[in-house]
C-alpha cells in the first residue's frame, strides 16, 4: 500500500461522518485497491508507534504487507471504525489492540458489528483482538523492568527531567512504575517516541504478549 497516510486520513474522515465523509469514503476505497488486506486498529498514536515499531524489529515493511495501522482517537468511536469493514465495507482483515479499562467498548463494538454475542477476551482474541493490562505502557514497563525504563530515559535524555518529576509533590509517595506512566504522558509527543523506545530496548524474549500477537501471522 502505497499512501497509508492518506488513507488513515480518509477513513478517519469517514468514521467521522457528516459533510465529506462520503468523499472520504470514495477516497478510502480507491486507497484500499491499492494492496490492502489488514487495519489494525488501535486506540492512539502511541500505540501505533509501538506497534510500527515492533514490526520495523522484526524486519517487516508493514505497508508493503498491506497491513495499515489505525489510530482511532479514543475507544469510544471503534464502533464507527468497525462498521467501515466487512461485507458493507472495505473487505479487508480487521485486528486490533486496546487497554484494559477500554475492552468493553472493543467487546461491544465487535458484537455490534456482527462478530458475536457475549464475546469474552478469548473469544476477541480468536478474532484479532487484544487487550493490555493494564494499557501498552503497562505492559512494557514491566517487561522492561524499571531499571531498564530508566536506562531509556537516560539515553534519550530524559533521566534528569525524571528525577526533578519524582520529587513533584503529586508524585511522592507513588510508585516509580505509577511515576514513569504520568511521566511519559505529561508532554505531548513523549508519550509515542517512548512506546517507540521502549519496544527497541525490549530483550525479544520479553515482547509483551498482546503486542507480539498482534502482528502475528
Amino acid at each position: 500500500m502505497r499512501e497509508p497516510d492518506r488513507f488513515r486520513a480518509a477513513v478517519s474522515r469517514w468514521a467521522a461522518g457528516g459533510a465529506g465523509s462520503a468523499a472520504a469514503a470514495t477516497v478510502a476505497r480507491e486507497l484500499a485497491g491499492d494492496g490492502l488486506t489488514t487495519v489494525v486498529l488501535v486506540e492512539g498514536v502511541s500505540d501505533q508507534s509501538a506497534v510500527e515499531a515492533l514490526a520495523a524489529r522484526h524486519g517487516r515493511d508493514l505497508a508493503g504487507e498491506g497491513v495499515c495501522v489505525l489510530p482511532i482517537g479514543g475507544a469510544m468511536g471503534v464502533g464507527r471504525f468497525l462498521r467501515l469493514f466487512g461485507a458493507q465495507g472495505l473487505t479487508v482483515n480487521v485486528r486490533g489492540l486496546c487497554d484494559e479499562a477500554e475492552e468493553g467498548w472493543f467487546r461491544r463494538g465487535l458484537e455490534q458489528a456482527g462478530a458475536g454475542a457475549g464475546l469474552t477476551r478469548s473469544a476477541m482474541e480468536a478474532l484479532g483482538f487484544y487487550v493490555c493490562v493494564a494499557d501498552l505502557e503497562d505492559e512494557l514497563i514491566r517487561a522492561l523492568g524499571t531499571t531498564g525504563v530508566e536506562h531509556v530515559l537516560a539515553v534519550e535524555g530524559d533521566l534528569a527531567r525524571f528525577r526533578v518529576f519524582q520529587n513533584q509533590p503529586a508524585q511522592r509517595g507513588r510508585t516509580i512504575e505509577r511515576q514513569l506512566r504520568r511521566f511519559m504522558g505529561t508532554t505531548s509527543g513523549r508519550k509515542a517516541r517512548y512506546a517507540r523506545a521502549l519496544v527497541r530496548a525490549l530483550d525479544p524474549q520479553r515482547i509483551p504478549r498482546p503486542l507480539e500477537q498482534l502482528l502475528a501471522p
